[in-house]
């Protein structure tokens, strides 16, 4: 085993020597790029130097060259004030030209004027005259709002009047609207006491339908003369009489399940599509001479779906209501006119055509007495109301008239009032208007004075901002001279700029270069290095391994440091043989042979030998566990540091600030962290303890121990 480790340290030994030399040589080839790299650095940076020089003069000279070519816009900027001013003069000197020439054109004017003016003539008989007009003219006015009040006095007694007759008998009729409508219910209820018991139920549920609904037939239809509601009820069947009309077959259906209270009423459904403006076949006017004066629509008033349901079922717009005369000629009615349904006075015929021969068949029948609808409104009684209403109308409307009569009059007396007062106005204008001229032109005089002496010499101004003109351009072409040295300086330093930022560009080019070759020289000379120390270090491994080895040897054969090996084991040991592999296989044969010579199991010493491996395997995975185990504490221990200190920082800055708040209104609290077990971590909580009252201590937060408000304070 020694001359192995020996003969692979020799080997590795020579590699490292090898190795040596090889970086031995890479460091003398990287000295000298090492030292150009150093030289390029330098003049590079001298380089840099100069052209941040040469930036620096081109900017104090471009910064030389704005500061001329500010004060030349400025010499530019002066010339254009010099010729504003001097068109504000000549501006000012035509502005005062312009004013004496309309001075001057008005005082002639004026002067005309007064030439032609004649002496001043007596207007006092126009003025009399106006002033007496206009008195009259007062007067009167005063006259007529005299007659507007009294008319308006007398419109407020006529409407006052009116509203007092009309609310007494709207209240009087609204009673005998009231009574009748209580005797049609008091019918009702004694006859279909169902649909009176319906009737009180709609009239509370009114809002749980979503259309109109119309209460029975009975109680709607007014008659508007009671003699004629026989020929309405007999034409109406007694079922609809007293039905239900609804605008929604949906609210029909609800109303016919209501809160199952097993009613027997009737209710119908009036058209989708309204009927009741239907208009008969033909004018009532063409049955006239048969003695007809109305259809039975026209007897009768009732809301929108009723009217509607019966012009359909009924067809109450066709069907013509007559007299006594339509009695007596009856046969010639029915031959002329083709109605399949005629009234007389007090009977009822039905008119039927075969379809087999043509043949007219009638039927008829005498009416039946009202019953339903012979309590109604008496139409003779509010004609006349209606006709009191119309003649107090009249009256107020010719109360109307007259007043607008009286007001048409009052605005043309304004008017001639306003014309007068205008008339004696230009009269005291004519008498004052020669002392006015007079005032104006002398003042016009004094204008024409003061502008005359303010006159400005246009010829001397112009010279003068000549002279100013031209010592100006003499300094701006001074200015431009020294912009042009500046520009050429500017231009030179630019050129030499450039020349060294292109040299700049070749010495970093270069300098890019070496670094290149010098880092890639670097990489191979780590790579050396790195071998180098990879190959001493095992060379040092097995200097040490062959001392041991070589030891152990010595101690095998109990040989001392210095003494040499015995000629008798050199003998033994040129009868074995060379290499590891042959001794072990011989060995293994020679304890093969020990062990056929002695008592003792091999499986014995097999299960020895595999116990004692299994102990030593077992201990170093202990160890190795037990190592685990201490870093993974030393590792909880920073984190709950890193963790819990701060927490506990935050838990007493929570406090102090709760138990302010406590002790500010008279009590105590405080808040802490909770602890059981400090190894359990998901058990940690905020512990509040809190004292309302000064006789008791201080108490955990619960849902049990204190009331309602505590705890919302808390």
């Amino acid at each position: 085993e020694y001359e192995n480790v020996r003969q692979q340290h020799e080997d590795v030994k020579q590699s490292r020597d090898q190795v040596k030399e090889e970086l031995k040589n890479l460091k003398e080839l990287q000295s000298p790029v090492t030292k150009q790299i150093e030289e390029t650095e330098e003049y590079f940076k001298s380089l840099d130097m100069k052209i941040r020089d040469k930036a620096t003069e081109i900017r104090d000279t471009s910064q030389k060259c704005k500061q001329k070519q500010d004060a030349l816009e400025m010499k530019d900027k002066q010339i254009e004030e010099i010729h504003q001013a001097l068109r504000m003069k000549k501006d000012e000197e035509m502005d005062r030209q312009r004013k004496i020439y309309d001075i001057q054109k008005m005082i002639e004017d004026w002067e005309n004027e007064l030439n032609t003016m004649t002496v001043t003539e007596n207007l006092q008989p126009q003025t009399d005259a106006i002033n007496n007009e206009l008195k009259k003219l007062q007067e009167e006015r005063a006259n007529i709002d005299g007659d507007i009040s009294d008319i308006k006095a007398e419109k407020m007694n006529q409407e006052r009047e009116k509203k007092r007759k009309l609310l007494g008998v709207l209240f009087d009729r609204l009673g005998q609207l009231n009574n009748i409508m209580n005797m049609k219910e008091e019918n009702l209820k004694g006859r279909f006491q169902d649909t009176h018991a319906a009737l009180m139920w709609l009239r509370k549920n009114k809002d749980k339908f979503k259309k109109k609904v119309c209460e029975p037939m009975m109680l709607e239809i007014n008659m508007k003369d009671n003699r004629h509601a026989k020929y309405v009820e007999n034409h109406i069947s007694a079922n609809d009489m007293r039905a239900f009309v609804f605008e929604s077959q949906e609210d029909m259906e609800m109303f016919l399940m209501r809160d199952h209270q097993k009613l027997k009423v009737n209710a119908v459904c009036a058209p989708a599509e309204s009927c009741a403006e239907s208009l008969p076949s033909r004018p009532i006017e063409e049955l006239h001479r048969y003695g007809f004066f109305s259809y039975l629509r026209e007897l009768f008033d009732a809301p929108c779906p009723v009217m509607s349901y019966l012009c359909s079922q009924y067809r109450v717009h066709d069907v013509p209501v007559g007299t006594e005369k339509t009695r007596n000629m009856i046969e010639r009615v029915i031959q002329e006119t083709k109605l399949r349904q005629i009234y007389t006075a007090e009977e009822r015929y039905h008119v039927k055509v075969s379809a087999y021969t043509n043949l007219v068949f009638s039927t008829n029948a005498s009416l039946r007495a009202a019953q339903f609808l012979s309590s109604s409104v008496d139409t003779d009684e509010r004609r006349q109301l209606e006709n009191q209403q119309q003649d107090i109308n009249n009256t107020l409307k010719s109360l109307d008239m007259r007043l607008t009569t009286l007001y048409e009059r009052q605005r043309y007396r304004e008017r001639r009032d306003n014309e007068l007062r205008q008339q004696k106005k230009e009269l005291v204008e004519r008498a004052n208007r020669r002392r006015q001229l007079e005032s104006k032109i002398a003042v016009k005089y004094d204008s024409l004075k003061q502008l005359e002496q303010h006159a400005i010499n246009l010829e001397k101004e112009s010279q003068m901002a000549n002279i100013k003109i031209k010592e100006i351009n003499t300094q701006k072409a001074r200015l431009v001279t020294e912009l042009m040295h500046l520009i050429k300086n500017c231009i030179s330093l630019n050129i030499l700029k450039a020349d060294l930022v292109l040299q700049s560009t070749t010495v970093a080019a270069e300098k890019n270069r070496l670094e290149a070759e010098y880092k890639a020289a670097s990489v191979q000379l780590r790579a050396a290095e790195q071998r180098f120390r990879e190959l001493d270090e095992r060379k040092r491994g097995l200097t040490e391994n062959c001392k041991e080895l070589l030891k152990k040897a010595r101690q095998v054969c109990n040989l001392g440091p210095d003494q040499q090996l015995p000629k008798e084991f050199q003998t033994a040991f040129q009868a074995l043989p060379t290499t590891l592999e042959e001794i072990d296989a011989v060995l293994n044969e020679e304890k093969n042979r020990a062990s056929c010579f002695t008592g003792l199991n091999a499986s014995v010493v097999e299960e020895y030998n595999k116990q004692t491996q299994e102990i030593q395997q077992l201990t170093g995975y202990l160890e190795e566990k037990q190592n685990e185990l201490d870093k993974y504490k030393q590792n909880i221990s920073q984190v709950k540091e890193r963790w819990l200190n701060p927490l506990k920082k935050l838990i007493e800055q929570i406090n102090e600030k709760f138990s302010n708040f406590f002790s500010s209104m008279q009590c105590a609290g405080e808040v802490d962290l909770h602890v059981e077990n400090e190894e359990e971590y998901d058990k940690y909580g905020i512990r509040i303890r809190v004292k309302f009252h000064s006789s008791t201590e201080l108490h955990e937060l619960t849902p049990y121990h204190q009331s309602g408000g505590e705890k919302s304070v808390s």
